[in-house]
């Protein structure tokens, strides 16, 4: 409803102007025929010089009447106060990212000094990095602009990373890309028609890569088939261009295929990028649980082992929760001394 009543008073100005030529034309002729009288005698001329001073007095005459209506058009929209809108981008957001994708928020501030509403009938965005499209879109009838009024427009897209680097195979997991966006606002405005307000704003934006983890050994603090303390050494090799800044972590672990256990931790350090950093985790569980397979595991210098769980990170791009695991992998087992074990420091490392 909105834009029918637009398209219609920004055709209002233009028909202003057709009736105010057909006055001035009117007036024109009246004026030149009343000032001719009957004692009037008709001058002789010659006929090309008369056909030349024609010519020049009808483009004379027009070019008058387009300078009337060009001032008078713009006398009209003065007083009845229209004007052209601005939009600018507010802000880019990333409130979700993750391993699969970035979903990514643009701001836009749109103002209407209009003194009645205007439509905003599509949005057409783009993303692009280094000259290489990474998406594009396009959102209908995106609402209107109140009168003498500003708008924030949210316009959500969103980043699949596997379409990316499908697409774009130099595009590497753990790297940062530049990016530009492009967004076209297509707005009805009464006197200036369908305008289009282009936009760009550009950034950087991480494709992540989950960090490798190891356990390089399991130390029993206390050792027994009722009730084993146990501390995994971990190591985490950030294979990102950026820094990981932990803050939690949830894990679980099977050795031999047996899982003994899991659970939530509170840690904070930072895992620098593109480096290793080491953390400390405490297991507690029972190995009369698991049987007789288990305990002899236990008792012997190595074994296989299965990590899996999650990290939750702050980045320079947002909050992340990473996954993170380990199949295969092999530790080793040590004891202290006091619980029979050979625990010789960290000389073995």
């Amino acid at each position: 409803m909105c834009i029918n009543q637009n398209r219609t008073s920004a055709k209002a100005p233009h028909n202003v102007k057709f009736a105010l030529l057909l006055v001035f034309k009117s007036q024109i002729s009246i004026s030149t025929f009343s000032g001719m009288s009957s004692s009037d005698k008709p001058e002789i001329v010659d006929r090309e010089r008369k056909d030349d001073d024609k010519e020049e007095g009808q483009g004379g005459f027009i070019d008058k009447v387009k300078d009337f209506i060009h001032d008078i058009g713009e006398k009209i929209e003065e007083a009845i106060g229209f004007g052209k809108p601005t939009a600018d981008v507010t802000g880019i957001h990333i409130p979700k990212i993750n391993l699969e994708r970035a979903d990514i928020v643009v701001d836009v501030l749109i103002k209407n000094p209009n003194p009645v509403p205007i439509p905003l009938i599509d949005i057409n965005y783009m993303i692009e990095s280094d000259g290489r499209k990474l998406i594009s879109g396009l959102i209908p009838d995106a609402g209107t602009i109140h009168a003498h009024g500003e708008e924030t427009v949210k316009i959500p897209v969103s980043l699949i990373y596997e379409d990316i680097k499908s697409t774009y195979a130099d595009i590497k997991p753990g790297s940062i890309i530049p990016y530009k966006i492009k967004v076209d606002l297509i707005v009805d405005v009464p006197v200036f028609g369908r305008l289009t307000l282009p936009l760009e704003k550009t950034g950087e934006i991480p494709i992540p890569y989950k960090p490798d983890i190891d356990v390089e050994k399991i130390k029993f603090e206390r050792f027994s088939f009722e009730e084993t303390v146990a501390i995994l050494h971990v190591k985490l090799e950030n294979k990102n261009d950026f820094d990981l800044g932990l803050n939690s972590l949830d894990y679980e672990v099977w050795l031999s295929d047996v899982s003994i256990g899991g659970a939530e931790l509170s840690k904070s350090t930072t895992l620098d990028k593109n480096g290793i950093s080491y953390i400390d985790i405490p297991i507690t569980f029972r190995p009369k649980d698991f049987g007789s397979a288990l305990w002899d595991m236990i008792r012997g210098k190595g074994t296989g082992y299965t990590m899996k769980g999650h990290i939750d990170v702050n980045t320079p791009f947002g909050a992340m929760k990473l996954p993170i695991d380990k199949e295969g992998g092999t530790t080793r087992l040590k004891k202290n001394k006091e619980d029979g074990g050979d625990d010789d420091g960290d000389d073995e490392d």
